[in-house]
């Protein structure tokens, strides 16, 4: 699969303020680059890259303060998502989340907007024997030699019987492997796969 010629990315950020919850609208957050709970102003943020010339933009943001207007982050990213495909109408290929945002509703959402996804959690649960054995961990699943290459076929639990995806294991450090799964049901390269997740 060649690399897009323009993806977008939903990401939280977030301004740490370590010693204040003066502030407004700081709270507590769950940071993944840190592992653990900082006290900070959450963004989601839309990033619009061009994996070709490594160039970014960010081009929507929202702050996260549910106690204001209600909203969870994936409403913030459901509407920053649908304002970048319906009203901007920008040209973009893949969409790269964070694993926060794994949520059935968000994957069919890109997926109606005829959008390749790449994202997973490593505690999703998934089916590789069609409906023959137990959902299980995505990291407990055994991958051969060709599916470690080229990706294997599975079923998310929660989605329709039909709704499989593409899964790639991918050997970020020797202390990090990551598991993306990918609508895009084309791609068959674990490096392809890496490559286009890099610029998340």
């Amino acid at each position: 699969m060649p690399m897009p010629t323009a993806m977008f990315c939903l990401m939280t950020l977030y301004s740490i303020k370590r010693h204040s919850f003066a502030i407004d609208l700081v709270r507590r957050h769950y940071s993944g680059n840190v592992k653990r709970v900082i006290k900070g102003i959450g963004v989601v943020t839309g990033v619009y890259v061009n994996p070709n010339t490594d160039q970014f933009w960010i081009i929507d943001h929202r702050i996260y303060a549910p106690e204001g207007d209600g909203k969870r982050k994936l409403d913030h990213v459901r509407e920053r998502l649908l304002n970048i495909v319906h009203h901007k109408q920008l040209s973009l290929h893949a969409v790269l989340m964070d694993s926060w945002y794994n949520a059935k509703q968000l994957f069919l959402l890109i997926e109606s907007s005829n959008k390749t996804y790449y994202s997973l959690k490593t505690n999703r649960q998934v089916d590789d024997s069609d409906g023959r054995q137990p959902y299980q961990r995505v990291d407990s699943l055994n991958l051969c030699s060709a599916e470690e290459e080229t990706g294997k076929v599975i079923k998310l639990r929660g989605f329709p019987k039909e709704h499989k995806v593409k899964l790639f294991r991918v050997v970020a450090s020797t202390r990090r492997t990551d598991y993306i799964v990918t609508n895009g049901m084309t791609q068959e390269s674990t490096s392809a796969t890496q490559e286009a997740c890099r610029h998340r």
